[in-house]
């Protein structure tokens, strides 16, 4: 790290009583792949997601996987409607440059998040540098 401030990546994670290796499949297909896709010791399925392509702010991967979930239809849809963990986290690297460092998300996409049943997460991971000294 160069003790910069900066924008990471998005990951979509879900907890599910479904099989989500279907879902991982058809999102797969819009250019959001797992990362991981598996079944617990407690029986819930767990998968994270994030975009293949990679931006420096997190509106336009959000927004792709928005896209890929609001394609879904019929059972699939259920399959996302019923996971009791629907969450878009966005990470970020912390440092002590810039001085001020910022990123926003629209209205418009925050109401397509709410819309279909989405939250937002945000995780901040410090200077790893400076934690080894």
């Amino acid at each position: 790290m160069d003790n910069r401030i900066c924008y990471l990546n998005t990951d979509l994670d879900l907890t599910s009583s479904d099989d989500l290796t279907e879902l991982a499949a058809v999102f797969a297909a819009s250019g959001v792949r797992a990362r991981h896709v598996t079944k617990g010791d407690d029986g819930l399925w767990y998968a994270t997601f994030e975009t293949e392509m990679q931006h420096s702010e997190p509106e336009p991967n959000v927004a792709a996987m928005l896209a890929a979930i609001e394609s879904l239809e019929g059972p699939l849809a259920g399959v996302w409607m019923r996971s009791i963990r629907r969450e878009f986290n966005v990470g970020y690297d912390c440092g002590i440059e810039p001085w001020e460092f910022n990123q926003g998300l629209s209205s418009k996409l925050l109401g397509r998040t709410a819309a279909v049943g989405a939250s937002l997460r945000i995780t901040l991971y410090p200077d790893r540098a400076a934690r080894t000294l």
